[in-house]
């Protein structure tokens, strides 16, 4: 039987909150998962947009929007600097579009992460001014930690407005109007906005203060589509605020009220816009985005989000998918080369452990060092953790090559690739991007070996369960040993993954109508996970696809037809061809081929039930 965590543990209708109750009495599967993820009142399930925390709670929007506001009316130029992955795109098309609207003088600026790197560096302004000459600089989704770029900026007068959303522990830059939900003085309720969510806030403010004293303004809504693709691709929390985003930039695009890039991108996907769900986002949309910051250059992105010419929305859609199919084809082959590593080094542990009659009594944190090919940074691993670097991989997709080892495996994973391929020496720097599993805060686990070693680590950002740092080549070994201490110090059980449950469904629940009815029920995602359900079904007859995915028919007590299922890249040491009876976690799909649906069932995990 598989070992499962069930998220509610309530088996009758009068153990749920008072305010499910009635809900259950129409579907109690649907409140077992509403009271699974906290819900205890109706309100908490509410979409408007009238129940969006008031913007005024955000320390620094009300001096952001006035000088915004003298901005456009006194004609000043305006420079938006984003960022280069799909949170920075939005939030910059997002001012973009809004701030043309009620008359401003903007441009925007995106640093090249291959020669100038993350957020308002010195270097950025420079070009920035050089190439604009703004009178104010806007940064979206960057900024908090910018210190020297602000510094430069004010040196040659320019007015600078920080919104951002990353976490810092610091003092915020001594810029003109800082907007940040996760700022130290900052009462904003939630924590969860991403960067178009606090631009979001920003312009709709300035846009109500504008409409107040009749001056040129837009409806800041009708960008929604924007914030919802952000939120959604920048993985961020969907507590109530940011479903209500979601929900309604989600409902915009099914109505095509949504701009001309989306509708491109979705057409070279081959997905239909009014069949579109949130998880599209971040696995159909986002991919596509942010493919242009880590192959090449972010502006196709945006421009892409910008244009209202069709055919020019199509043609950067198309530049987009090529530059995703070659981001694919690249961490393909980088995936392959840590995960050769990554079993390199397991073998070595093993072979370690039979060599010594000490094993049982060894130390399991112990470092295993191995040395790679000449040219090729020695690789260091443990139990905790995965940390990997080497010369030839390419940063644009490291973020992504650390986020499938931290799948794979459940440990904090950092992949480090150089700035710049062409300069490898010890002292020159190399970039990391950290993703985490629950339990282990990444950005403040780096922010302890900043703190302990402070020569070690040049800089570093991020969130909870992702980061990205620079240190010098030089340093790999020494950062390494030093975030593995940090991870020793953490309790066994924080490593020990947790599969959830939202139980077993009733027979009634497999159903079309019950798998489209949950689908729409609410915005599922991070923060707020997917329905995922457990059973045990009889196994009628199965059949292996491709040598990988194991495609089974199934029966359900009190379900009178048979039940498909699949489940892809399965575990074949799992799987015994004579199994009768099996444990299943799954969730709930809908199998379209030659025009008819059937229900299907995505298997998670499975165990054979053994004969008794």
């Amino acid at each position: 039987m598989l070992n499962l965590t069930p998220r509610c543990t309530h088996t009758r209708i009068d153990e749920l909150p008072p305010a499910l109750q009635t809900l259950a009495a129409q579907s109690f599967t649907l409140a077992r998962l509403y009271a699974g993820r906290g819900i205890t009142e109706p309100d908490e399930l509410d979409t408007a947009l009238s129940g969006l925390l008031p913007a005024e709670m955000l320390h620094g929007v009300t001096e952001a929007v006035r000088l915004l506001d003298v901005a456009i009316d006194e004609g000043q130029r305006i420079l938006i600097v984003g960022d280069f992955d799909c949170d920075g795109a939005t939030s910059t098309a997002l001012m973009m579009r809004a701030l043309k609207k009620m008359g401003a003088m903007v441009d925007f600026l995106v640093p090249d992460r291959f020669k100038y790197g993350y957020g308002l560096t010195p270097e950025i302004v420079e070009l920035g001014i050089k190439t604009f000459q703004p009178d104010m600089i806007v940064t979206v989704d960057n900024g908090i930690s910018s210190h020297e770029g602000v510094a430069r900026a004010q040196a040659d007068g320019l007015t600078v407005i920080i919104t951002d959303h990353h976490l810092t522990t610091k003092e915020t830059p001594p810029a003109e109007a800082v907007v940040n939900p996760n700022q130290l003085d900052c009462d904003f309720t939630s924590k969860a906005l991403v960067g178009v969510g606090v631009a979001f806030y920003v312009l709709g403010r300035l846009a109500k203060l504008r409409r107040e004293a009749g001056k040129s303004t837009v409806q800041v809504s009708q960008y929604l589509d924007l914030v919802a693709l952000g939120t959604i691709a920048d993985v961020g929390v969907l507590d109530k605020n940011n479903r209500i985003l979601v929900h309604h930039g989600l409902a915009a695009i099914r109505q095509g009220r949504c701009c001309l890039g989306i509708l491109a991108l979705l057409e070279q996907a081959g997905r239909d816009p009014k069949q579109l769900h949130a998880q599209d986002f971040g696995f159909v949309l986002g991919p596509r985005i942010n493919a242009a910051g880590r192959m090449d250059n972010m502006r196709i992105g945006i421009e892409c989000l910008l244009t209202e010419d069709w055919s020019t929305a199509q043609r950067l859609a198309q530049e987009l998918e090529q530059l995703n199919r070659t981001r694919r084809q690249v961490e393909g082959e980088m995936r392959a080369q840590a995960d050769n590593i990554v079993q390199t080094l397991a073998d070595s542990n093993a072979s370690n452990n039979e060599d010594t009659d000490t094993a049982a009594n060894s130390n399991e944190n112990s470092d295993i060092i191995v040395q790679h090919v000449t040219n090729k940074k020695a690789i260091n691993s443990n139990k905790r953790s995965i940390v990997l670097y080497q010369d030839d991989w390419h940063q644009g997709v490291i973020g992504i090559v650390a986020g499938r080892l931290k799948e794979s495996h459940y440990l904090p994973s950092i992949v480090f690739a150089p700035a710049d391929t062409q300069q490898t020496g010890d002292d020159d720097a190399i970039k990391g991007s950290a993703r985490s599993i629950a339990g282990v805060h990444i950005r403040d686990a780096i922010e302890q070996v900043a703190e302990r070693y402070p020569d070690l680590i040049s800089h570093f950002g991020g969130h909870a369960m992702a980061a990205g740092l620079t240190i010098k080549r030089r340093n790999f070994e020494a950062f390494e040993s030093a975030f593995n201490d940090v991870m020793a110090q953490m309790d066994d059980d924080v490593f020990a993954e947790q599969k959830f449950t939202d139980g077993p469904l009733q027979a009634s629940d497999f159903s079309l109508w019950f798998a489209e009815h949950l689908a729409h029920a609410s915005i599922w995602g991070h923060g707020f996970a997917p329905p995922i359900f457990d059973g045990l079904f009889e196994v009628l007859s199965f059949k292996v696809l491709k040598d990988k995915h194991l495609k089974l028919s199934l029966r359900y007590p009190n379900v009178q037809y048979p039940i498909e299922a699949i489940y892809f890249n399965f575990d074949s040491s799992a799987w015994d061809y004579r199994a009768e009876q099996v444990h299943l976690l799954f969730q709930l799909d809908i199998n379209e081929w030659n025009g008819k649906q059937s229900l299907q069932l995505m298997v998670r995990d499975l165990a054979v039930v053994e004969k008794t």
